[in-house]
């Protein structure tokens, strides 16, 4: 029965070992869901994960069933990439991003955690001294946790406070010691679904130049600011990218989301000529290998998994191909997600919760894939565990390094119109017993 007593809410997390609800990993939320399903006898409503809630873009599928008839399955493929899947990237990036990326310089990786991680260790090698990530936040969990895995520094600052010009005036006081080798977002952003805005991107490449910082550009969501079409390829608006304001960008374009295809775990990593090039004393010395670009294939990625699932590289070569021919609409596939956000706000504004992160600058964030709700003065541990007891399973904005109070919602496993009902009624005897 919902809601749960806190007694027995507090009984299942002790089970389960969780010190922290407010810091626990997404994958323990959801353990923890599961158990609260079994206690209660009744479905939650999951806003923890960000499962794709579209089917596989159907391209991917096709294509990788043909190679593995073909007989792929036998052969290790390219460590730095089938020539499919480099020629595809080039032109996807220029077909939406209208940046000049050649093939050599694509590279596959087993999705952009990967990617993340494999080009941390190789960031924090390149100079002795720069040995830091600034990562913003608010930001994707998991990023955080691969940097301080591997012994890195972290410089964070949550970019609410931020914005416009204040960007340009912090991002020179957290650099200027020179200690950052590289920085990370997520555009749009995970979890608050903000967008950099042109201004905002300038000063972030302005800032990699200036202070020799190598820019992790996480395209997860990529087009998804629904507010401006980004659907034609080779034709602007062209997305947002810093890869405009820099040379020090390496884009990281996942299949997981834009595609729906998250079980194959596929992504590329794209580095500027410029970043792929360029030589280290110290890697060459380390690895034996010319530049930064091959020290990653051969001497980071060779160790980290010999290479990228052979069929997997065939099916994302396929879906960027057929996405920059025109024939593959995943722009407008993804709008799905803005749909269910602007329904699910307004279950949660009419109960008396309030967006967080609301604005992009003078504008409302975009409806997509995540967004931030607070309730009143609740804390954000409080409006978590609160949640969970009416059947509302979130995370809370702390496990994003947020400075602010508020709970993540994701929006894509909400496929059903029950589910919404659902939510909004649990909503409703939330905030009737909360009033």
């Amino acid at each position: 029965m919902l809601p749960l007593s806190v007694s027995e809410l507090n009984k299942v997390i002790s089970d389960l070992e969780i010190q922290d609800i407010t810091t626990a990993t997404i994958r323990q939320i959801v353990a923890l869901a599961k158990a609260l399903e079994k206690k209660s006898g009744e479905s939650f409503i999951h806003l923890e994960i960000g499962n794709p809630g579209l089917m596989a873009e159907n391209v991917g599928i096709e294509a990788e069933c043909k190679a593995l008839q073909s007989g792929v399955a036998n052969t290790y493929p390219d460590i730095s990439g089938i020539p499919e899947i480099k020629e595809a990237g080039s032109k996807f990036i220029k077909a939406f991003l209208d940046l000049d990326i050649p093939p050599k310089c694509i590279i596959p990786t087993v999705g952009s955690m990967q990617a993340s991680y494999t080009l941390m260790t190789l960031l924090k090698q390149r100079i002795p001294g720069k040995d830091s990530m600034l990562i913003f936040d608010p930001g994707f969990p998991a990023q955080k946790h691969q940097a301080k895995m591997l012994g890195m520094n972290c410089v964070e600052f949550d970019i609410y406070d931020y914005r416009g010009p204040k960007l340009k005036t912090k991002l020179d006081e957290l650099l200027q010691d020179g200690n950052v080798t590289g920085m990370i977002y997520s555009n749009p952003n995970n979890p608050s679904w903000s967008n950099f805005t042109e201004e905002e991107l300038r000063y972030i490449g302005e800032a990699a130049t200036k202070y020799d910082v190598i820019v992790l550009e996480d395209l997860a969501y990529m087009g998804m600011d629904f507010r401006t079409d980004y659907s034609l390829p080779f034709k602007p608006p062209y997305i947002p990218s810093v890869g405009k304001y820099t040379d020090n960008y390496i884009l990281l374009i996942s299949a997981s989301k834009i595609f729906s295809y998250a079980g194959q775990r596929i992504a590329v990593a794209a580095m500027s000529p410029e970043v792929f090039y360029r030589r280290y004393p110290v890697l060459d010395k380390f690895y034996e290998m010319p530049n930064f670009g091959e020290c990653y294939i051969y001497g980071v990625l060779y160790t980290a998994s010999s290479g990228v699932t052979h069929s997997a590289q065939c099916a994302m070569a396929a879906m960027m191909d057929e996405a920059a021919n025109g024939n593959l609409k995943f722009i407008d596939h993804t709008k799905e997600y803005g749909k269910r956000a602007s329904k699910m706000k307004n279950a949660f504004l009419s109960n008396g919760f309030h967006i967080v992160y609301e604005k992009d600058g003078d504008h409302d964030i975009s409806d997509g894939f995540f967004f931030t709700v607070g309730y009143k003065n609740f804390s954000g541990e409080l409006l978590q565990k609160e949640l969970l007891r009416y059947g509302v399973s979130s995370i809370s904005l702390k496990s994003t390094n947020s400075t602010k109070d508020g709970v993540r919602v994701c929006v894509s496993l909400m496929t059903k119109e029950d589910h919404f009902k659902d939510l909004e009624a649990r909503l409703k005897s939330f905030n009737d017993d909360h009033k």
